[in-house]
């Protein structure tokens, strides 16, 4: 580990590609300065801020962890670029997310994961369902993977789904010592057979700096809209202590992933 402080790139969104008409969130290809086609996830959509919190949280644990993530970039949105846009709803979604969003590198060419298809292995399995469990990201179903095979590499995407506690803040303290409920329902729980395993060595690599260092990431107006904090940094401290709390008591999800797998086969 170098012990260097997360960053994330920030670049202009320059061309609308299309969108992707996925759940009620309206993600888009777009275009930016760069060059580069990036999937664009919107703050004036849906969930708002907090499923670009979560992306960014989840999609950067699962990066220093060591899976293969596309590049997290913030995206920033000119007031005027949706004016030439004809389809209203979209428009709306434009006018609506001016300032910074957040997008993720489009892998052209990169198909879903089909656990039919594509084998994975015990480790790899164990690995994705103990950080799911982690940031209890309650997406990652046989519907909906949020995996990509490209270049014969399996990559994840799309963490938007995670921190779910977050829309509330309700009992917070106490839901990051809850066993991971809604792991019964992992795609890849069945495979999943060496998770004490890789609870040992994930432990080794994340730590509470780290954790601080990403989420000190967040922009400050993604922070404290319907949340019960008094400022940005008591905003951003309460994500550091439910993942740090979590950390610390992983053996409960641990456990709960390892019953709902018994039960499973």
């Amino acid at each position: 580990m170098t012990g260097q402080k997360p960053h994330l790139r920030t670049v202009d969104v320059t061309r609308y590609v299309t969108p992707l008409r996925e759940g009620g969130s309206l993600p888009a290809i777009a275009e930016a300065d760069d060059d580069f086609l990036y999937v664009l996830k919107f703050r004036g959509a849906g969930q708002g801020t907090k499923a670009l919190i979560a992306e960014l949280i989840g999609g950067e644990i699962a990066r220093l962890l060591g899976f293969k993530m596309p590049e997290i970039v913030f995206a920033n949105l000119d007031e005027a670029f949706g004016r030439t846009e004809p389809d209203e709803e979209i428009q709306d979604l434009l006018r609506a997310s001016t300032g910074l969003n957040l997008a993720v590198h489009y892998l052209s060419g990169a198909i879903t994961f089909d656990p039919v298809v594509t084998t994975v292995d015990a480790k790899l399995a164990s690995s994705i369902v103990w950080l799911d469990s982690l940031i209890t990201n309650v997406d990652r179903t046989a519907r909906n993977t949020n995996m990509l095979m490209w270049h014969k590499e399996l990559w994840l995407i799309d963490h938007g789904a995670a921190l779910y506690f977050h829309h509330s803040w309700d009992n917070w303290k106490e839901q990051a010592k809850r066993p991971f409920a809604q792991v019964k329902d992992h795609v890849l729980l069945r495979y999943a057979s060496q998770i004490e395993a890789i609870d040992n060595e994930f432990k080794a690599i994340l730590n509470i700096d780290q954790i601080q260092g990403i989420v000190s990431l967040i922009p400050d107006d993604w922070l404290l809209r319907d949340a019960p904090f008094n400022s940005a940094d008591e905003h951003r401290q309460a994500y550091v202590e439910f993942l740090s709390s979590r950390l610390s008591v992983s053996n409960v999800f641990v456990k709960g992933a390892n019953d709902a797998r018994a039960a499973l086969i």
